[in-house]
């Protein structure tokens, strides 16, 4: 599967699942951009980050974080042709992965651990 063809996979599901979310964080969150890249940059990797990591959300914080801190613009960065190996080519499974990624990096977004995403139902 090519990247685009993961992309128009992955774009409407992303676009239902912000239509779905509560409407107390709705509109929040669909300002959080969402770019789809096919895998973590190679300066991302030297940095650390596990190459086979799904998705990741960068910059700063709802509401705000410490003015010490470098700020980047918030997105969420979605890896789609990680998220394909993950389902190991099963669309019904790449579908379900992009969304309980974008949730869980949403999260992040909001400063939610793993146990507030869960008890939010954005499982």
């Amino acid at each position: 599967m090519t990247f685009d063809q993961l992309t128009a996979i992955a774009t409407p599901i992303v676009e239902s699942t912000q239509r779905r979310l509560p409407a107390a964080i709705r509109d929040t969150a669909m300002s959080v951009p969402v770019s789809f890249e096919p895998f973590p940059s190679d300066e991302l990797v030297e940095d650390g980050l596990d190459s086979s990591i799904l998705g990741l959300f960068v910059g700063q914080e709802h509401p705000g974080a410490s003015a010490d801190m470098e700020i980047l613009p918030s997105q969420i960065l979605l890896f789609l042709e990680n998220l394909w190996d993950f389902a190991e080519g099963d669309k019904t499974v790449f579908r379900d992965e992009v969304r309980l990624t974008y949730l869980h990096e949403l999260g992040h977004y909001f400063g939610w651990s793993e146990v507030e995403i869960e008890q939010r139902g954005l499982e």
